[in-house]
């Protein structure tokens, strides 16, 4: 069993909110390794007992956020910059799955994962953006997927969607860089944590974890730290980068 790594104070002084993070999955370990770097956290999510209950056990604000209405984007982050004094780093995180073959997805599928988890992303850069380019600093770490490289049946709403968080990551990097603002994403496949092991069979989890050079998924807190090292002074030079948190780049 792999330990996780200690904290050496990374994001000391840093305010950092992390959107999708009341789960068990990459969202929840990033904010928990955020807090373990010394960052002041505030976390989002639209399920707001599990968000309440997420942010108890982090010490963190929590903000509830639905990324598909403007409005509440809108209040994300007037309440975080408002009660925590200003955003340095941003996690993309929200996203949502699903198994649909072409021929038999429908607009409302297709159209329900691209709207949280590619214009949900772009609400939340756009946000975030207005924020920091101003203020002539500022980090936006965008959670992409190996899917957005690759193709995998009945993932072409997610593909998409991911593929999509890719080029948007490239194009706000580009825009965002006379401002001060870094731009980058991480493109984790398989991090292993118990909602998805609810809602992915054991056979498909047995054969992702094949394709993966280490024979197993990753655990979410290892994906976090890919993300804190973006969010970090260590990767100052970088910008536009999707960094495979996987063997499965192409």
């Amino acid at each position: 069993m792999l330990s996780k790594t200690p904290g050496h104070g990374l994001l000391a002084g840093r305010t950092v909110l992390v959107t999708a993070a009341a789960g068990t999955g990459i969202g929840y370990a990033t904010a928990e390794r955020c807090a373990e770097e010394g960052a002041t956290v505030a976390i989002s999510d639209r399920h707001e007992r599990r968000l309440a209950e997420a942010a108890e056990r982090l010490g963190a604000l929590a903000v509830p956020c639905d990324v598909t209405d403007e409005a509440q984007v809108q209040r994300l982050f007037d309440t975080v910059t408002d009660r925590l004094g200003g955003l340095d780093v941003l996690v993309n995180n929200a996203g949502l799955g699903g198994t649909a073959n072409i021929v038999d997805m429908t607009d409302e599928q297709w159209s329900a994962v691209l709207d949280v988890t590619l214009t949900g992303t772009f609400r939340c850069t756009r946000a975030a953006l207005r924020h920091m380019m101003p203020r002539g600093r500022g980090v936006i770490v965008n959670n992409a997927s190996v899917i957005g490289w690759r193709a995998q049946e009945g993932q072409a709403h997610y593909a998409a969607a991911k593929a999509g968080v890719m080029a948007l990551t490239r194009v706000s990097a580009v825009e965002a860089a006379g401002g001060g603002v870094r731009v980058n994403a991480v493109a984790p496949s398989l991090a292993m944590h118990p909602h998805l092991a609810k809602v992915t069979s054991e056979e498909l989890l047995a054969e992702l974890a094949t394709r993966e050079a280490f024979g197993r998924p990753a655990e979410p807190w290892e994906v976090a730290n890919v993300i804190v090292f973006l969010a970090s002074d260590y990767s100052t030079y970088m910008t536009g980068e999707v960094v495979s948190v996987s063997s499965q780049h192409p």
